[in-house]
């Protein structure tokens, strides 16, 4: 399938689950909408956590086509959005256009999801994505640098790979900087403050075996977390593991070496 054909299931309503293993080609990135007001300040937060927030794409305020997929709308062609208000989850939400104002700015970043289909041709197995789950996640103790109000815990998405590939899944995934790049913690999870593996605050648990590391790399649900401490009055995300998924294919994205 298509990233435009995938865009139009999803804005017809025809897809509503994650896009974990969807479109695996291409670019998929994550979203932040928020008011004009606020725009600076989380852009200079994107830029002091590069890790965890990799801008792929900022439009201006009221804009909703993206560049990276043409005839997209970045309101309807995500298939879960997340609503919050004053840093509570108000409301979830298949499309966001009956809400959408002209002071909004949206911020497309960078997804693991995109290196996903490296792994899998590198003969590195991902479990989530055999099972047909989405990709566990969850808060660490590693702090983001604060920029305005916008501050709070980093994101991490897990993936347990069998300990002889750990080194080559670093290397692969290290090509990708602008999606989230390297692991940020190989091995004990405990050491970045997750207390319980098996209970992730996003996303599904898939075990890990015998003979297997778990792998974590910095995710870009960490907006989410961080506008729970921001408690800003209006913020707009995608709802975790359910990405914009570009027209830009990992091959293009390779080739421009960013």
């Amino acid at each position: 399938m298509l990233p435009s054909e995938l865009r139009n299931r999803i804005r017809n309503g025809e897809h509503q689950s994650h896009t974990s293993g969807v479109c695996q080609d291409y670019v998929q990135t994550n979203l932040v909408v928020l008011p004009k007001e606020y725009a600076f300040d989380f852009l200079l937060f994107t830029t002091r956590n590069p890790k965890s927030c990799p801008i792929v794409e900022v439009l201006e305020a009221g804009e909703f086509e993206s560049t990276y997929g043409k005839g997209s709308d970045i309101r309807t062609d995500i298939p879960l959005y997340h609503v919050y208000e004053h840093g509570e989850l108000v409301e979830k939400k298949t499309r966001i256009d009956d809400v959408w104002r002209d002071d909004f700015v949206t911020f497309l970043i960078g997804c693991s999801f995109t290196f996903e289909s490296q792994l899998i041709k590198g003969e590195i197995p991902l479990r989530h994505i055999e099972e047909n789950k989405n990709v566990a996640m969850y808060k660490t103790n590693i702090q983001t640098e604060k920029s305005g109000v916008f501050q709070g815990p980093m994101v991490v998405s897990m993936r347990p790979v069998p300990n002889h590939l750990v080194q080559k899944a670093a290397d692969i995934t290290s090509l990708f900087p602008k999606m989230h790049g390297a692991p940020v913690h190989i091995g004990d999870p405990t050491e970045i403050g997750i207390g319980d593996i098996t209970r992730p605050d996003y996303g599904d648990f898939v075990g890990i075996k015998d003979g297997e590391t778990p792998m974590f790399w910095a995710c870009g649900v960490t907006p989410q977390a961080v506008a729970l401490h921001a408690k800003i009055p209006f913020i707009m995300t995608h709802a975790p593991g359910h990405m914009f998924v570009t027209d830009w294919s990992n091959e293009e994205y390779l080739k421009e070496g960013k």
